[in-house]
């Protein structure tokens, strides 16, 4: 890839419009500042004293705020919150970035899902202690369920792509349940020229029909239904091809600092990724490549090339501490004008 090349495809990102379907987290960061922290009269135990707040929309609105800062078109969220002060934080976060929350279904049956994150200042300096988890942990209510499908049927031929964040573990508990896994891949067949495109932690073997974006350890656990305590380069190709053959569709295997694999039913890509030095935060980095492989694809990009995108954003998010990150397009460009061949994409044999 050029640079006229990659100003082709980010020129094509405004025209874009993206359906993001799944589970919408609150990220809730917390400053807690250690000089004014007092001891509870009651329990004797350090009471932290917050004097900020960073919220932005996590999971799924990780993507979508990568999307709208890459310059999507239209970007949509499909999803469930509740009845709540985070839902109502959640949704202003959406709105702000330039979200349409028109299909997110407010209900007081759920949480709204939250990660807290509170974050000890010391001296300047800050350190992110152990995170707080608000997660439903029973199954999605069947009415919220049949208005996911309801939506989705109404919405997934009138948009260029749809976005799977499949964030919750336990089965059935966040939005994309079984029954919804289904109307999608039943979706992905009928709408051959919309990109359905995959992000789960742990049911990426499920998908059917969709481009799915694995990491190592989940496309060699979907590949041979065992957990791997390391895999190589070969291997994850190997596991990569498997994929491609079993979902009828190109596999993004993403292998952390060496990159991505871009694999398609004739060829096995490595697109190496910029060598970070310095403080990082990988918090959100694959949400970012997911934005950027999207966007890329529904501009006409290649999956090689889409890739490099996705490379691109990610090496620019990582390098924002303590926030949910993202990345403009003149950002993705200047980074690619600055350390282009370190993104060259690479055949493997195979």
């Amino acid at each position: 890839m050029d640079d006229t090349r990659l100003r082709e495809i980010l020129d094509g990102f405004a025209a874009t419009r993206v359906l993001v379907v799944g589970d919408f987290f609150l990220d809730q960061y917390l400053v807690l500042d250690a000089e004014l922290t007092e001891t509870s009269i009651e329990t004797a135990l350090d009471a932290y004293q917050v004097v900020e707040k960073r919220l932005f929309p996590g999971a799924a609105g990780t993507v979508t705020s990568n999307l709208k800062a890459l310059g999507a078109g239209t970007v949509s969220a499909l999803g469930a919150i509740g009845v709540d002060g985070e839902g109502f934080e959640l949704k202003r976060g959406l709105q702000q970035t330039g979200v349409d929350t028109g299909l997110l279904i407010e209900t007081e049956e759920r949480f709204t899902s939250t990660y807290t994150k509170p974050v000890l200042r010391e001296c300047d300096v800050e350190r992110e202690l152990n995170r707080i988890d608000i997660k439903n942990r029973s199954a999605l209510p069947r009415k919220t369920e049949k208005r996911i499908v309801s939506f989705l049927r109404e919405v997934a031929r009138q948009v260029d792509a749809v976005v799977v964040a499949d964030q919750v573990q336990e089965r059935n508990c966040g939005v994309i349940t079984d029954t919804v896994r289904e109307e999608l891949s039943r979706l992905s067949q009928q709408c051959r020229e919309v990109v359905f495109i995959v992000d789960s932690r742990v049911r990426i073997g499920e998908y059917t029909s969709m481009w799915i974006k694995p990491n190592q350890r989940e496309a060699f656990s979907a590949a041979h239904d065992t957990e791997a305590d390391s895999v190589t380069m070969k291997e994850t190709a190997a596991v990569g091809l498997d994929l491609v053959k079993r979902n009828g569709r190109p596999v993004f295997v993403t292998l952390a600092e060496d990159g991505i694999l871009a694999v398609t039913a004739n060829a096995v890509h490595h697109v190496p990724t910029l060598r970070q030095t310095g403080t990082i935060d990988i918090v959100g980095a694959g949400d970012s490549v997911m934005a950027g492989i999207t966007l890329a694809l529904c501009s006409g990009a290649t999956p090689e090339e889409a890739a490099v995108v996705g490379n691109l954003v990610a090496s620019i998010t990582v390098q924002q501490i303590g926030v949910t990150g993202t990345a403009t397009r003149q950002e993705v460009l200047q980074r690619f004008r600055a350390t282009h061949e370190q993104f060259q994409p690479l055949s493997l044999k195979h």
